[in-house]
Order: C-alpha cells, then structure tokens, then sequence
C-alpha cells in the first residue's frame, strides 16, 4: 500500500511541477514579448499625449493665430561617434498659432560620407503636445558626403489650444531639443 501512495504522490508532484514549469515558460514568453512591444507602445503613447516633450506631426496650421506670444528656443547635441557640427536656428517669437521655418544648419567634418538621424524633446514637457511639426529633418536619416554642409529645415507651429490649458499659462517659452547620432548603418 505504502509503494501505491508513493507513485501517486510522485505522479501529482511531477504533474505539478509541469505546471508550475509551463507558467514559468509562460511568464518568460509574454515577458520578452512584451520586451519587443514596449518601445512601438510607448511611442504611440508618448505621440498621443505629448508625454516625455514628444511632439504632434501636423499638415498644417488648421486654427489660426491668437494673439498670445510664444518664443521657441532651439538646441543641439551631437553624439561623440558622429564627426558632425550642428549648428541650432535662432530663436523665434511669434503669436501662438503662426507656422514659422527654421534651419539648423550640419557640416559633415570627415573625409568620408555619413548617416545620422536625429531624435528630439520639448521643454517643458507639458508643452509637447501643443508642438506640431509640419516638416522636419528628424522624420528621415540624413547623409551628409565629406565636408558637406546642409540646411535642415523645420516648419512648426504651437497649437492655440496651449491658450485653453491653465497650467501652461505662465509659460513663454518652448526648447526643441535634438540629439544627432550616427545611423545604424554603421554612419555611412
């Protein structure tokens, strides 16, 4: 009898411990998967609430100027492993709502062709969901050959809705920032 309790005792520990193996295997699974979505999630999270100083990608300014002004400062960084120079655009003042363009301007210093790409924040980060961007660089990879200096342009507009929003209404002032890299492609 003792030989008979023991083989079932061990057959309900093992299908236990397949179980609890299985979950394990489970909870590892969904864990990298979600390793993987994270980033396109988080994106679109950021996109859709201006989280993190992201900004709105507009076609156009649909709803006119109001008379509130609004100064967009601009900065650079440029990643050590990157041989370029980013020159920032002067800052612009101007009524909320009015679409400005601005460059940057980037000299390649190498002798030899490379791809960057640029990522960008808005300060104060509340403030990012009111900037639209109709046209910028940081959309696409850029190649500058060796010595080559080029013109990025930015054209944006501050969304008047910024107006409607109480706790932005001490702010005067907008810092679009962008961090220039080397491309994935290994910079060429």
């Amino acid at each position: 009898m003792s030989d008979f309790s023991d083989s079932r005792l061990g057959a309900a520990t093992a299908t236990r411990n397949k179980r609890v193996a299985l979950a394990g295997l489970g909870v590892v699974l969904g864990m990298v998967g979600l390793t993987y979505a994270s980033v396109p999630l988080y994106q679109l999270f950021c996109q859709i609430t201006g989280f993190g100083g992201t900004t709105q990608v507009a076609v156009e300014s649909p709803k006119g100027a109001i008379a509130r002004q609004m100064t967009v400062r601009f900065d650079s960084n440029v990643a050590h492993d990157l041989n370029w120079t980013v020159k920032p655009a002067a800052s612009v003042t101007d009524k909320i709502g009015i679409v400005d363009t601005v460059n940057y301007v980037a000299t390649n210093h190498s002798d030899r062709p490379i791809t960057g790409t640029a990522v960008f924040n808005v300060a104060p980060e509340r403030a990012g969901i009111y900037f639209n961007k109709i046209e910028c660089f940081c959309f696409t990879e850029q190649t500058l050959a060796p010595g080559e200096t080029v013109d990025m342009p930015i054209v944006f507009f501050v969304d008047p809705e910024l107006d409607s929003n109480r706790e932005l209404d001490t702010i005067t002032e907008i810092t679009l920032s962008y961090t220039f890299y080397a491309s994935d492609n290994g910079g060429s």
